[in-house]
């Protein structure tokens, strides 16, 4: 795979991890500072409060976080490996396309 890919890959993984957060982090949000401040966890569902178990509220934030820190994390991992990679330019020369090149026109 050539390393602008890898680039690419990286950027875009970072991306959708921020998005997902964004979209998705609101209510893992509100679910913590219920725990921290009330000890009691509610989640709201077509207008009505329904009592939630703050320890398997904790556990889904552990592991929506962690799902989020994977996409960013592979993400950080594919731009690393891309710019510090052996870039398209390193092209050997009967390999190369233009003028001048082995392949004929």
């Amino acid at each position: 795979m050539s390393d602008t890919r890898f680039v690419l890959i990286g950027v875009a993984l970072i991306f959708a991890g921020f998005v997902v957060l964004g979209a998705f982090g609101q209510q893992h949000y509100n679910l913590i500072i219920q725990a921290q401040e009330f000890g009691e966890c509610f989640e709201y569902k077509d207008g009505t409060e329904v009592e939630a178990d703050c320890s398997v509220a904790m556990q889904d934030r552990a592991a929506f976080f962690g799902l989020v820190l994977a996409l960013v994390g592979a993400g950080v991992f594919f731009l690393i490996k891309g710019i510090r990679g052996k870039w398209d330019q390193n092209v050997k020369p009967e390999d190369a396309v233009g003028p001048g090149s082995s392949f004929p026109s």
